[in-house]
């Protein structure tokens, strides 16, 4: 039995205003919708490609969607940040209407969307239990049958009285997660609460959701960027890619499609007359890429390769170049340079600099470089902020995220011993 049906969805945004921006543009959408015929804007509106520079204010965050969802059946749903995985899913839970398409649901649905959905902050946990179950359709006697089960699971005994406000987020997420999966929805939809409960935690949730499916015969959808939760959780799964659907298929397909596509800008290379590349009056960067040492794909135990190449017009100086590696949080990994010439002998023409990462050293993750080109390893000729983009992937556990805290994931050697304590006393 279909528990949904998606057809030909779609959700078209207009850049840095609410609604369209003007009335004559909102009243020509609703005219638009009431005689049944297409949105006025949805002719200029883009792909959601966020690396790209546009022309239209106008943005499709998802595009021609079709898919459907089997009763039971755990859906992973998979893709980089701004592939449109948290805007679908607000599509389904009636958060916001599609611009086009329509979507045909069979059953109750709970959301877990962002930490504390659904929840009043001035109200209690207790309260907020009752509001969430009225919600759903549910009747007191059902939710106090359930409520001493969804308080055991949340952990929060000791403040069901208090306000959700004062709650942290880990308190907040545990108790919104535990409403939603123990209210009895037909339909489950949970979007990363994964990413801020601790261990323990992210343990009981797998538990129950896959209880929810294999024993109780609801419908689970999963967004996470936990490639290991996603193979462990899902039966099947699909990869948004720039608001569209890329694949579809069993989770574990899924899941070596998404770590396999080529989404991130790992290479550059300049095309074209000199004067065009990237650069000013000195310099001017004509390739530069970053490629694993072994194997195929990015990994912690592939190593990296990165490799530059770029035209210099500044004569008769030390000319330098630095690298600066950083993360998606901006946290700087390395920042490291070599001079490319130290008699002031620089000259007219291209350079290439080439330098490798060893393998088993830095951790999983998407990280970027930062160019500097100098003069006498002070003065600044050019510098770029984002060249290239790449991701690391951990395939030991099967992740694109940093499971691991760190930014290093160093292959470390321990030697063990063992002494029973008698051989210490004779």
């Amino acid at each position: 039995m279909t528990a949904i049906q998606v057809e030909n969805l779609g959700k078209l945004y207009r850049l840095g205003e609410v609604g369209t921006g003007t009335i004559s543009h909102d009243l020509n959408r609703w005219l638009a919708r009431i005689r049944g015929k297409e949105d006025p804007f949805a002719k200029i509106g883009e792909t959601n490609d966020r690396t790209a520079k546009g022309k239209s204010d106008y943005v499709w965050a998802l595009k021609d969607m079709n898919f459907s969802v089997q009763q039971g059946e755990v859906l992973g749903i998979i893709g980089r940040n701004g592939a449109g995985k948290s805007t679908l899913l607000k599509l389904l839970s009636k958060v916001t209407l599609p611009t086009a398409g329509c979507i045909k649901v069979r059953g109750r649905i709970a959301s877990l969307l962002e930490v504390g959905t659904g929840f009043h902050p001035e109200m209690t946990g207790r309260e907020n239990i009752f509001q969430n179950g009225a919600i759903l359709g549910m009747t007191k006697a059902e939710i106090r049958r359930k409520f001493d089960e969804i308080v055991d699971f949340a952990g929060v005994e000791r403040y069901i009285d208090t306000p959700v406000k004062r709650y942290s987020s880990g308190m907040y997420v545990r108790l919104a997660f535990a409403v939603a999966a123990h209210l009895e929805p037909e339909i489950l939809i949970v979007d990363e609460v994964l990413a801020v409960g601790d261990a323990e935690f992210q343990k009981k949730c797998l538990g129950k959701m896959k209880d929810v499916s294999v024993n109780e015969g609801r419908t689970v959808l999963f967004v996470s960027h936990n490639m290991a939760a996603v193979k462990q959780l899902c039966t099947t799964g699909m990869v948004l890619q720039h608001g569209t659907l890329a694949f579809e298929g069993s989770a574990l397909e899924a899941v070596n499609f998404y770590q396999n596509s080529g989404d991130m800008n790992s290479y550059f290379e300049h095309h074209g007359p000199l004067e065009e590349a990237p650069g000013n009056q000195n310099i001017r960067i004509l390739k530069f890429g970053v490629t694993p040492l072994k194997g195929e794909i990015l990994t912690i135990s592939s190593g990296l390769e990165f490799e530059l190449e770029f035209y210099n017009q500044k004569e008769n100086i030390n000319l330098d170049v630095t690298f600066e590696l950083r993360n998606n949080e901006e946290i700087a990994v390395f920042h490291h340079g070599t001079l490319l010439s130290e008699n002031k002998n620089s000259d007219k023409g291209i350079y290439s600099v080439k330098a490798h990462l060893p393998p088993n050293l830095i951790n999983a993750g998407v990280y970027y470089f930062k160019l500097m080109f100098g003069e006498d390893q002070r003065y600044v000729l050019f510098q770029t902020e984002n060249t290239i983009q790449f991701e690391i992937l951990n395939e030991t556990i099967g992740s694109n995220s940093n499971v691991l805290p760190g930014i290093i994931r160093p292959n470390i050697q321990y030697e063990k011993s063992f002494k029973t304590i008698e051989s210490i006393l004779a």
